[in-house]
């Protein structure tokens, strides 16, 4: 009793909805042998107290031995009805038990319908285990049925106040098929807002989008009809009006043959639809002991990819006919939808004109993209697109963006759709080879210059080359690809590490092309600085040329990059004052 009432539940609200199930499978049980047997269940709290009477099959003595006292058997296992199973919620004895979670005392009240003769009997437990069993006279219960009588337990008061029995009886059974009612409150609301008739599409929208508001607190940016009539499934699906990260697990309401079996079900859809919040009732899918979630079977496998199919089905409509909800849809969405088509040729292909991509050109699809450019260019990272878009798009260079969540993965499958297409990863090597070579006689005459810009950055892994490149105002471009940051590691850890260590790493020293320090040659300060014949200034002037080429690259700077970054800001400080200086004295004397 300890575990059933206070371990296998998470909330003691469950209580009622243990009620409920055991008071409409009490009524499925007897129209099953009486298919105009009358259908009610009524509730009625006061004072610490709850009293819940249904019109159902009821129990005889033998019964009571049989069921309440055994844990785990069950009146819906009884002779006679096992072909009637599927249209039961729970089980009685393991359901009753649970209500000890807000009760001391429960006390059951009942005469079977199937043997009218019986005399009604009572049947009284007590949360230490004990119970007790005896007949009653036949005017105690004239009528077939049961009654449940609950005496709350202390600071549990709260769960049987009439308030309280109402919210939850209309959360847990609005959709149940028999008439409940809290006093004269009724319970029930059906048919379900999905299965009504609207008198025009904009009816159902508004009606199903308060519905949503209700239930989830947020007004959809659509709604997708959820029919799978094989699985047993009807119910919707609701659009979410704002981005949400696909890390979080998204929670759905299921109903079971009407009664509410969880309002977190996490498993129901596939992981690429986490921009939906569905609600739905089904007879198909199976609870776990709780009934609080949904047990994983091939079932619910089935159901979820079906689900997951009506959702593409939607996509792939709009699509077709509806191209401004679909836009609005993707604005807020195209996380989920590139989330699918990297794994769906066909949706890829849908979504194609319209998945939104950043490009060196701007926002745009990589099918208009591919219209205007003969080779897709792309990079891995976002660091890597900055470092490299403001320069290759001078060059008449196309880069897409492939940083972001799924975005490479799309631009390299993009052949697969578009046949023809040349997909390349842009690499240092290929922005190097779209910029303009100086002329050999001008590069030969700033050979010094180069050679003591060079030696100041060798220690750093980076070789420094010059081109003419726009746009004029970028005087130098810092290039690397993901080779030459791995070495660069490798390096920093054999210097910091004891020659165990480093003699592992040496081992590892890769071939791979070192960053480059690339030089605007048609740049002013360029110009001005590659005149310079000081090798110390010059050295300054390259490092100081060298994080300010990181900086506009936005990539994190290590701490030798930082340090580098301060001795050149000192050094032209010093430089400036000390010319100042010179200056000074000069007009003094």
């Amino acid at each position: 009793m300890d575990l059933l009432s206070h371990h296998l539940y998470s909330s003691p609200k469950v209580y009622l909805r243990e009620l409920l199930q055991n008071a409409v499978d009490a009524i499925t049980a007897r129209r099953a042998e009486e298919p105009g047997a009358p259908a009610r269940v009524r509730l009625y709290a006061s004072g610490g107290t709850l009293r819940v009477e249904d019109s159902g099959v009821g129990l005889t003595e033998a019964d009571v031995h049989d069921l309440l006292a055994t844990i785990g058997r069950s009146s819906k296992r009884a002779e006679g009805l096992q072909e009637a199973r599927s249209d039961f919620l729970g089980q009685f004895g393991i359901g009753l038990l649970a209500c000890f979670v807000v009760a001391e005392r429960i006390r059951v009240v009942s005469r079977s319908a199937r043997t009218p003769a019986a005399p009604p009997v009572e049947w009284t437990a007590r949360d230490d285990g004990s119970y007790t069993v005896r007949t009653l006279p036949h005017d105690e219960r004239p009528e077939p049925g049961t009654t449940v009588h609950l005496v709350a337990r202390a600071g549990a008061g709260e769960w049987l106040t009439e308030e309280r029995v109402l919210k939850l009886a209309r959360d847990f059974g609005s959709l149940l098929p028999y008439d409940v009612r809290v006093g004269e409150e009724a319970v029930t609301d059906l048919p379900a807002p999905w299965d009504r008739p609207y008198p025009s599409p904009a009816n159902r929208r508004v009606a199903l989008a308060r519905h949503c508001h209700r239930l989830f607190g947020f007004t959809p940016l659509d709604t997708i009809e959820l029919d799978v009539p094989l699985a047993g499934i009807r119910g919707v699906a609701y659009v979410l009006p704002a981005a949400v990260s696909p890390a979080q697990r998204a929670t759905h309401r299921v109903h079971l043959k009407g009664m509410l079996l969880t309002e977190r079900a996490e498993q129901l859809l596939p992981d690429w639809a986490f921009f939906v919040r569905c609600v739905l009732d089904t007879d198909s899918l199976r609870p776990t002991a709780s009934r609080e979630a949904l047990y994983e079977d091939e079932t619910l496998a089935a159901v979820r990819e079906a689900l997951g199919e009506r959702i593409r089905s939607w996509l792939t409509g709009l699509a077709a006919g509806d191209p401004e909800r679909l836009s609005a849809f993707l604005a807020v969405h195209h996380l989920g939808v590139k989330s699918l088509a990297r794994h769906d040729t066909e949706m890829l292909r849908t979504m194609l004109p319209w998945l939104p991509f950043e490009t060196s050109d701007g926002q745009l699809s990589l099918e208009e993209f591919a219209q205007r450019h003969p080779v897709v260019h792309f990079t891995r990272t976002v660091e890597e697109y900055r470092q490299v878009a403001p320069i290759a798009a001078a060059q008449g260079v196309g880069v897409v963006n492939g940083g972001y969540t799924y975005d490479s993965e799309l631009v390299e499958a993009l052949p697969s759709v578009r046949p023809g297409t040349v997909v390349a990863e842009l690499d240092a090597d290929t922005v190097t080879a779209h910029l303009d070579a100086v002329d050999p006689a001008e590069e030969l005459a700033l050979a010094g210059f180069l050679a003591a810009a060079r030696a100041k950055l060798d220690p750093l892994g980076c070789d420094v080359v010059l081109r003419a490149f726009h746009p004029l105002s970028v005087p130098a471009l810092h290039l690397d690809d993901r080779g030459a940051r791995h070495e660069q590691a490798r390096a920093e850890a054999e210097a910091q590490a004891d020659d165990l260590w480093a003699g592992i790493l040496g081992s590892l020293r890769g071939g791979a092309p070192r960053a480059r320090l690339v030089l605007n040659h048609l740049n002013p300060l360029i110009r001005r600085i590659s005149s310079l014949r000081e090798a110390e200034l010059i050295g300054t002037a390259t490092e100081s040329l060298y994080g300010q080429a990181l900086l506009m690259a936005q990539r994190p700077l290590r701490p030798a990059d930082s340090a580098l970054l301060n001795r050149a800001f000192i050094g032209l400080l010093e430089w400036a004052t000390h010319g100042e200086s010179a200056h000074g004295e000069d007009d003094h004397r």
